[in-house]
């Protein structure tokens, strides 16, 4: 017993000093693993899929495998998902290649399966392996057995539905805007410099100008003497920029990109319209009092809320700063309005890649880039953005603020997540109402610290100055002060302190 004690001491002494193989463990929480007893995975490729279904077997521990070929028509697709139901599967995997995987997917949920859309760069195979469409069916079927995936977003079909309205939209609003640029880029081959004095082409004065010039007006005078009163520029200056070489050619050339114009604000004009009839269709979008539970806009009869204006979803949305009724659809369409989709507001910016990554090497550490993300969400976030920083509000502040020590690409990503945030705020809570807090909400708070800014702004501006705060000789021996007047001292102070004039 005493030799064990002593082995026990030197072991002890000797180790004194040397930290244990792994540290202290910490306690973690991980997700639990679904192990899928009846999977199923499909290949998906452009006119067919390869399906693979693995079952238990006769004997204990063994599978059974199955791999064939399904042509992608709707009559071979809704058999093969009532096999699937008959064979009892649990959950079937697709790979998201293209837009190919939309007609399994959607015939996979209306026979009530629970499908999974995964990407396609979480299912590649192992390096070294031979690539066949068979083998990645096998592969894709055994990693949702052993659930080793990811699951993609992809929205009901009410979301679905307003989605494709509103990413129609933004394409023809694309297609808009490449025409004005065509317009331009043709006056400057006429040597016509209108854009230089007008903020907007295309608005009332600029299309006047545009129209006469394509019914063939040339007369300088003529031209300038059609601009509104509001114009900041003159008569004269209008004249001297509607002064060029504009031939038959470029009318020939604008009257096409007008009429193309025209007609493409006509087709956003009419598709406004079906957002608006497909809007109420989404779930969690219509207005809620909270105090009555009544939904629609309406109140009970005893609600203590009686006679306040409720907003819906996209009414409370275009509330946040810079965000407009346009693009609370969008955010919308591209989140959803599920609140179980995203667990937090920051799980929802980080799935729209406004988050920067933790980049880890050795002793090294950095923020990795953030990445590309959802581009219609990333799109509307963006305009969001720019409208929100020429106003005085807290967003505005902040841009400016990040701007000034980061640059604008950082400041704009930075501004993106934060309205993405408290859009999926109000999203998931639909007595949320966004409220302004104002643009000295990054100010300092106390005097203190308000002094210190100023100090630190002060000397920045003027490199090789000290800022030296001194008592006020008028007031020093009043109460309060710091301490008794020494008027006399005051000379040889300031004596010793650098003269700026």
């Amino acid at each position: 017993m005493a030799a064990k004690k002593n082995a026990k001491t030197k072991a002890d002494s000797a180790g004194e000093g040397v930290q244990a193989h792994g540290g202290v463990a910490a306690e973690v929480t991980d997700e639990v693993t679904q192990v899928v007893e009846y999977a199923a995975g499909i290949d998906v490729a452009k006119g067919f899929g390869m399906v693979c279904t693995r079952v238990p077997g006769s004997r204990r521990g063994s599978k059974r495998q199955k791999v064939w070929r399904v042509n992608a028509t709707f009559k071979e697709i809704t058999a093969l998902m009532d096999h699937l139901v008959c064979e009892g599967i649990q959950r079937l995997v697709l790979e998201s290649t293209s837009d190919y995987w939309r007609i399994w997917y959607y015939l996979a949920e209306a026979a009530g399966l629970d499908v999974w859309l995964v990407n396609a760069r979480d299912v590649r195979h192992l390096p070294g392996r031979t690539k066949s469409d068979r083998q990645d069916a096998v592969w894709l079927c055994k990693l949702n057995e052993r659930g080793m995936l990811r699951r993609s977003f992809v929205p009901p079909r009410a979301v679905r539905d307003l989605r494709m309205l509103t990413r129609t939209r933004s394409r023809l609003a694309q297609d808009q805007a490449r025409h004005q640029s065509r317009v331009e880029k043709i006056l400057e081959d006429a040597l016509l410099k209108v854009s230089a004095v007008i903020s907007d082409l295309f608005g009332v004065s600029g299309r006047r100008f545009l129209d006469a010039l394509v019914a063939g007006e040339r007369s300088p005078a003529a031209l300038a003497a059609l601009g509104d009163y509001r114009l900041k520029a003159s008569k004269a200056k209008l004249e001297e920029t509607l002064t060029g070489q504009f031939r038959d050619i470029h009318a020939t050339e604008i009257a096409v990109h007008l009429r193309l114009i025209d007609a493409i604000n006509a087709e956003i004009t009419g598709l406004d319209a079906e957002i608006e009839k497909a809007l109420p269709q989404v779930p969690r979008t219509a207005p809620v009092c909270t105090a009555c539970g009544v939904a629609g806009g309406g109140h009970a009869p005893d609600c203590q809320n009686l006679g306040v204006l409720l907003l819906g979803l996209a009414g409370r949305l275009d509330e946040i700063t810079g965000i407009g009724p346009v693009n609370a659809r969008v955010l919308i369409a591209e989140l959803g309005t599920d609140p179980s989709q995203f667990p937090t507001p920051g799980h929802a910016a980080a799935w729209a890649k406004l988050t920067s990554r933790l980049m880890q090497s050795g002793e090294s550490s950095w923020n990795g880039r953030a990445g590309k993300g959802n581009p219609h969400l990333r799109g509307a976030l963006g305009q969001a953005v720019m409208s929100a920083a020429k106003t005085d509000t807290r967003l505005g502040a902040m841009y400016r603020r990040i701007a000034r020590k980061r640059g604008k690409q950082k400041a704009i990503v930075a501004v993106a997540r934060v309205i993405c945030e408290i859009a999926w705020r109000l999203i998931c809570d639909p007595g949320a109402r966004y409220i302004e807090l104002g643009p000295d909400y990054y100010q300092p708070r106390s005097a203190r610290q308000r002094t210190r800014s100023s100090i630190r702004q002060i000397e920045k501006d003027n490199p090789g100055k000290k800022v030296v705060l001194i008592d006020d000789p008028a007031i020093a021996g009043t109460p309060g002060s710091a301490g008794p007047a020494e008027p006399a001292a005051l000379p040889a102070v300031l004596s010793r302190l650098p003269v700026t004039y």
